[in-house]
């Protein structure tokens, strides 16, 4: 692995593996052609893209990847594919998380096969199990497959809240390195950090906050903004990581519309539909989910447009 996007820090799990991933991460898309396959093609060269743009880690198959719509086969593929085209460039953080801790435990078992330098565990959806339910799960994936767990938190979607007090405790499972916070809640990230010290990385998943939130000393962004527009977010992060909150703030600016406007419908129908209007992927998304509705289609050009990309 490269040394772009790791650095020694204290802890059990980064005195014995070296390295924590922090910087510009991406929540990446999964591509699909027409008939709704995956456009294998395409991911290739959306891989290529960031890694030459400078982003610090790709994170295939989460909410952005359309993870609860991709068959399990498909799912490992994609993990698997991802990992041989970074070959070492940078880091993979696998989505492999799953309401069903059987499930998330095959999934990691794969990712980690695979060759991804860690996985990224969702809350377990729908079933909102209780906050022992949620440590007992995390406990379990870890007994199973030793691989660096990110927790990932993001309650308005799951319907489950994995709150501070848990995630200290968590912080007793060696595999447990770091969370993604998507509450967009700056407090609760203070909170968090206050608990457990520096050995728990802090990611932003609110891309909205994600620069306030580096400015407090989170470690890095897992970020749908960056699939537009890599570049840009890489020099905002940095800068932000660095201190330079001037230099951040102004970076920041020009991507606030499209922050918040990739999200005027569910997460990924918006960024799936500005990647096509840029001629990187097919407008295509598998159902229940849709094409963006039309309405939003000037807002996000706009928002497009003062990111500094205008679209042919």
């Amino acid at each position: 692995m490269s040394a772009r996007g790791c650095v020694a820090i204290m802890g059990s799990f980064y005195q014995s593996h070296g390295f924590m991933i922090t910087g510009s991460m991406v929540a990446l898309v999964t591509p699909m052609l027409e008939d709704h396959q995956i456009d294998w093609e395409r991911l290739h060269a959306l891989v290529e893209w960031h890694i030459d743009s400078g982003t610090d880690a790709i994170v295939p198959v989460g909410t952005t990847g359309e993870s609860p719509t991709v068959t399990p086969a498909e799912h490992c593929e994609i993990i698997q594919t991802v990992v041989e085209i970074c070959a070492g460039r940078i880091p993979v953080v696998a989505g492999t998380g799953a309401n069903s801790t059987q499930e998330a435990i095959e999934f990691t078992r794969s990712a980690k096969d695979s060759g991804a330098q860690a996985c990224l565990l969702v809350t377990p959806y729908y079933n909102k199990p209780t906050q022992q339910g949620l440590f007992l799960h995390y406990e379990a994936i870890a007994a199973e497959v030793d691989l660096p767990q990110i927790l990932y938190n993001v309650p308005a979607r799951t319907g489950v809240d994995l709150l501070p007090e848990t995630v200290l405790r968590l912080m007793d499972i060696q595999q447990v390195v770091g969370i993604k916070e998507a509450t967009g809640d700056i407090e609760r990230m203070i909170q968090i950090k206050a608990l457990c010290g520096d050995e728990l990385a802090i990611y932003s998943g609110d891309d909205f906050t994600a620069c306030d939130l580096l400015m407090a000393g989170a470690k890095g962004t897992i970020s749908v903004t960056a699939n537009v527009v890599p570049a840009q977010m890489k020099e905002m992060v940095d800068a932000a990581m660095t201190g330079n909150q001037a230099l951040a703030e102004t970076l920041n600016k020009p991507l606030l519309g499209l922050h918040k406007s990739l999200f005027v419908e569910a997460n990924p129908i918006p960024v799936k539909w500005v990647l096509a209007e840029m001629g990187l992927i097919e407008e295509a998304i598998r159902l229940p989910l849709t094409a963006l509705s039309e309405k939003y289609h000037v807002e996000l050009r706009a928002a497009l447009s003062q990111a500094g990309h205008n679209p042919s």
